[in-house]
């Protein structure tokens, strides 16, 4: 957009400088949308009554993979079940060449003896992962106060 200032008896053009930031905005809120309704979505898995624990967080960016065990003893990864056989195969297939430095989260029903988990962990760290992770729940809030 072109201005035209008058100064006197002459008149020039000047350019406007000002950026228009309206468009930007609406992609942003567009952007927004899509994230909050894609959000909830990312953490849909496998029904596992998990065990409580009284450890800390674990932080990490990384992307996981996460292998779910339910209650019959099935094993998942993500919303897919697999054959405990296969499962190295397709582990290492999701983390490509970078497999000995990829988390495996590994959630387990309570109900599961631990012999279950530890077969299921060996056999991830059979495969050459060396990063295995189990998911707990925290405590609640009474029960924290048992511990200490």
């Amino acid at each position: 957009m072109i201005q035209t200032r008058r100064r006197g008896a002459r008149s020039r053009l000047v350019p406007m400088s000002d950026m228009n930031v309206t468009p930007m905005i609406d992609v942003m809120l567009v952007l927004l949308v899509i994230f909050m309704v894609t959000a909830p979505l990312l953490t849909v898995g496998v029904k596992v009554n998990l065990p409580t624990a009284n450890a800390p967080n674990i932080d990490g960016n990384d992307v996981p993979v996460v292998v779910h065990v339910n209650a019959e003893g099935r094993v998942f990864i993500g919303e897919v079940e697999v054959v405990l056989d296969t499962l190295p195969a397709k582990l290492r297939a999701i983390t490509r060449e970078n497999f000995s430095d990829s988390k495996i989260f590994v959630r387990g029903d309570r109900s599961l003896s631990y012999g279950k988990i530890m077969e299921v962990m060996g056999c991830i760290g059979g495969a050459g992962f060396r990063k295995i992770v189990l998911i707990t729940e925290l405590p609640k809030q009474h029960e924290q106060n048992a511990f200490k």
